[in-house]
């Protein structure tokens, strides 16, 4: 099935970006006879990160829209930097994030096509076989203003360039010791046009093939040929292959001529490349070499640390797919980068938790609150909606005693005229219970206050007639009778300064000393501590949370998602 979109479709519920204009133009002309197919080809050296989601959600959302399919392609050209481990994170963040994919290919699939092409190049004199060092090569390139410098090799035999070539592939090659690259144009402005390296030998395992390969094809020379051979209608790559454009499409016109045969067909359905900006977000990097560092390093607690920008980090501190792809859509697809401000991510994943996530107590920094006139031993249970955005929800029961817990920042001895919490001789209502008056503090011999006295109104308990009464304050609380004792994670920026990326100091020194804050004495309501990874939470007053996979039956440990409101707009004005 085919969909095209008219510009004034009625129904159209949001406008399309650029690139789904230019992939509905193609489909209004008749082009690939009226087809969409799209790739995501992501390498498989790292863990995916919200800027590869970028890609996913157009690659994959816009053959959604557009009725055509999307296919997953590794780019496995690199078995140095390539592993199983990856290939199934991969396919793990993608079904996360809620895309079907058509089929899954790899660029090793086509080693042995590439090879015959490659063959094929420097027999009509297109590629050479270079013995120069890289920095030699580089050396050669020239400038964008200066042309490059002739390789001694350019012009050597084709029989000689085939043997060294057919060498490449042996155990016996050296890396770096020779290369094979295509025969261009060394005066191009464009320096991806003179004479690019197409292959290079690495003597590392590969993760599929094996040793069968000891000579493996470079990006652009695997990208746009995997592309052609799988049917790829649109190429959809961000801003940095804007220059790569030229050579894609050159070896492409090289594919034409090595098969005759495709000619006719490949002047209908030519993949097309289109790039859109990256992804960029404040106080993180998204450079995978950079987080490699992070991790072998062990500057954070993995890949899926919950301060990182990966997919399986944000996964586990508790924001959720929906969240993401409508940060996402928010911030659209355009022909020039940027750099996102974190707020803006966040306030995405607090307007989505808010309408999903089940309402329960816990307190973080804990202080106790004795009830005097609540009758000692006896419990109540206390109803507590599970979230009054969904009527279908449901609700829990909290039990209620004499002994609670509550938040030490929630009381002040001495308090100003507008602080609404707990002060001697005023009330506050305890959440989905009473009315308490506050009657005053026990201190330590310090001065330090380790518990605080109360009476309850027993006619305001809500829901009874008692409870109409106004107060000004409402407070959270926990049985302290009856709650289990947890751990909190709290997270904050992980550097210091809102660009790292732009930052010329080496970018260890910009983390962010203070950027997890553990809370090892916190108490939850017992149905909290049931919640398993994957199920969102917000503490009420507190903020949105989610279980840890280190949590264990005895000692359940959360993660802070995000606070109820943004509070670093306010720290970056200070």
């Amino acid at each position: 099935m085919v969909i095209i979109k008219e510009e004034n479709e009625k129904e159209e519920k949001r406008s399309m970006s650029f690139v789904e204009e230019l992939i509905n133009k193609d489909l209004q002309e008749g082009k690939n006879h009226g087809h969409i197919q799209t790739r995501f080809p992501p390498e498989p050296n790292g863990y995916l990160h919200i800027g590869h989601a970028k890609a996913i959600c157009m690659d994959f959302g816009a053959a959604e829209e557009f009725g055509g399919v999307c296919n997953l392609r590794f780019d496995d050209t690199n078995p140095s930097k390539e592993n199983t481990e990856y290939v199934e994170n991969i396919l793990n963040d993608i079904q996360w994030l809620g895309f079907k994919w058509g089929h899954i290919y790899y660029a090793s699939d086509y080693f042995q096509k590439l090879w015959d092409f490659a063959i094929w190049m420097i027999q009509q004199g297109h590629a050479y076989v270079d013995e120069q060092t890289s920095e030699q090569i580089a050396a050669q390139k020239g400038t964008p203003t200066t042309p490059g410098t002739p390789s001694p090799y350019r012009d050597r035999p084709v029989e000689e360039s085939l043997r060294l070539f057919n060498h490449m592939n042996t155990a016996k090659a050296v890396e770096g010791s020779m290369v094979l690259r295509a025969k261009l144009d060394m005066a191009n402005p464009n320096m991806h046009l003179r004479d690019p390296v197409i292959y290079r030998i690495i003597q590392t395992p590969h993760h599929r093939t094996g040793t069968q390969w000891h000579c493996y094809p470079m990006y652009d020379f695997a990208h746009g040929q995997s592309d052609y051979f799988e049917g790829v209608t649109h190429s959809i790559c961000t801003l940095e292959f804007v220059p790569h454009r030229p050579l894609y499409n050159k070896f492409i016109d090289y594919l034409k001529e090595y098969d005759g045969t495709a000619a006719e067909a490949l002047d209908d359905n030519r993949p097309r490349q289109i790039e859109f900006n990256r992804l960029n977000l404040t106080y993180t990097v998204m450079s995978k070499r950079k987080l490699h560092t992070l991790v072998d390093e062990h500057l954070v607690n993995g890949w899926d640390d919950p301060r990182m920008p990966t997919l399986c980090g944000m996964r586990r501190r508790g924001y959720s797919p929906e969240s993401i792809k409508a940060f996402i859509q928010s911030i659209g697809y355009t022909k020039f980068d940027a750099l996102n401000d974190m707020a803006l991510l966040e306030a995405a994943v607090r307007e989505d938790l808010n309408k999903r996530a089940t309402r329960v107590s816990a307190v973080i920094d804990p202080i106790k609150l004795i009830l005097t006139n609540y009758p000692e031993g006896r419990t109540e249970e206390m109803v507590a909606i599970n979230n009054p955005e969904d009527e279908t929800a449901g609700s829990h029961t909290i039990s209620f005693s004499r002994n609670l817990w509550i938040e030490r920042a929630d009381f002040m001895e001495d308090a100003p005229k507008k602080f609404f919490r707990m002060t001697p001789g005023k009330e506050v209502r305890l959440k989905n219970a009473y009315i308490v008056r506050c009657a005053g503090c026990t201190k330590a011999a310090d001065g330090n206050i380790i518990e605080i006295q109360a009476e309850y109104d027993p006619d305001s308990k809500s829901g009874m007639p008692g409870a109409n009464r106004k107060v000004k304050g409402t407070l959270h609380w926990v049985n302290a009778d009856d709650c289990v004792k947890a751990e909190v994670r709290e997270y904050d920026r992980l550097f210091n300064v809102e660009n790292p990326s732009a930052d010329d100091r080496d970018f260890r020194e910009l983390l962010n000393p203070n950027s997890l804050h553990v809370y090892k004495d916190c108490y939850v309501e017992r149905f909290a501590a049931t919640m398993k990874p994957g199920q969102y939470l917000q503490f009420q007053r507190t903020g949105y949370f989610m279980a840890d996979p280190d949590t264990t039956d005895d000692a359940p440990v959360f993660n802070k998602t995000v606070g109820l409101k943004d509070i670093w707009a306010k720290q970056i004005k200070k």
